[in-house]
């Protein structure tokens, strides 16, 4: 009896604990006026072609994107709050790093 017990339970899985077994992948959406990918949120696809159907379905429903990436979390590097000062604080003394010496032309209308 117990062993119906366990196949019973494993057959009547929620669709939820389900999704969860699958990796989890970042969304960047271009909107048709922008010029680069922004971050719109997270999904549970099974791989990236489902990814990307599934990103397209929720994060584009109102035909507002003209390309959508996406890229399994675990493959992201990031830095650490922690690392903050050794990322950041050193480049706030090169200020020729920043492009304040110039004016930009009127025609350049995306800056």
């Amino acid at each position: 009896m117990s062993s119906n017990t366990s196949t019973s339970t494993n057959a009547t899985a929620t669709p939820s604990a389900a999704l969860k077994e699958w990796p989890l992948w970042e969304v960047f959406v271009r909107s048709k006026q922008g010029l680069e990918h922004k971050h719109c949120g997270s999904l549970h696809a099974s791989d990236a072609q489902h990814a990307l159907q599934m990103a397209r379905d929720v994060y584009t429903r109102r035909q507002e994107g003209v390309s959508i990436w996406v890229v399994q979390s675990a493959s992201i590097a990031a830095s650490q709050p922690d690392d903050k000062a050794e990322f950041f604080e050193p480049s706030g003394d090169k200020v020729y790093r920043h492009p304040t010496f110039y004016e930009i032309p009127d025609a350049v209308g995306h800056m």
